[in-house]
């Protein structure tokens, strides 16, 4: 199974672009080759556009800077440049067919200040868990952050295999009972029961100041 892990900068680009670049976004993650795709920093409007436009299903949890919603995507969709993360925040997870159907999808807060971490994950064909994350910005709360994400995903998975990704904002992740996998910096992948091979850091252009990184894993 490959699967791509992808912080989207909040729909923005680099240098800064003063409009949406929601096509830009789907048409480049629809031309690569994954299974799973984990994405932090998302617009809270564009999991269900990426999803239709990759063919694939979306599962999403909101995080911060979220009320007043549409007053944020107005001025996002005009000036994703000035508006920047107040915009407003979510993670999602896209599975193409090639995945598997979704069964469960779970969520957990994992921190509330200074601003909302959570860790949500789907369980796919065969059993397999795989859980999408993006830890606080200080190594240390970035730490507990992991443990606790590597937690609530072991618990929703039990005795199953399971794969953690996502922007880590530490480039050495500990999770108690989880391998780390590899990854391109910040953004990793651990798994638990898998084995990981092949991991890549693709080319998005100018979009977003992270690049992907995709590994197969089996």
């Amino acid at each position: 199974m490959r699967v791509i892990t992808w912080n989207l900068f909040h729909g923005r680009s680099v240098p800064d672009t003063p409009r949406s670049l929601l096509e830009e976004f789907g048409s480049t993650l629809a031309a690569w080759e994954w299974d799973v795709a984990l994405l932090q920093e998302v617009p809270p409007w564009w999991p269900g556009p990426l999803a239709r436009v990759c063919g694939a299903e979306a599962r999403a949890v909101l995080t911060s800077r979220n009320f007043g919603a549409a007053a944020r995507r107005w001025a996002a969709e005009r000036r994703p440049d000035l508006i920047k993360s107040n915009g407003g925040g979510a993670n999602a997870i896209l599975v193409r067919p090639g995945g598997g159907a979704i069964g469960r999808h779970a969520t957990a807060l994992i921190r509330w200040w200074p601003e909302r971490r959570y860790v949500h994950a789907v369980e796919l064909d065969g059993g397999l868990w795989v859980g999408n994350v993006h830890a606080s910005t200080r190594a240390r709360r970035a730490q507990s952050d992991m443990g606790r994400a590597g937690g609530a995903l072991a618990g929703w998975a039990r005795g199953a295999p399971a794969l953690l990704g996502g922007d880590a904002n530490v480039e050495d992740p500990r999770v108690e009972g989880f391998t780390d996998l590899g990854g391109g910096g910040i953004d990793r992948f651990l798994g638990r029961g898998l084995e990981g091979a092949e991991v890549e850091v693709l080319d998005p252009g100018a979009l977003s100041d992270h690049a992907p990184v995709r590994i197969a894993v089996s």
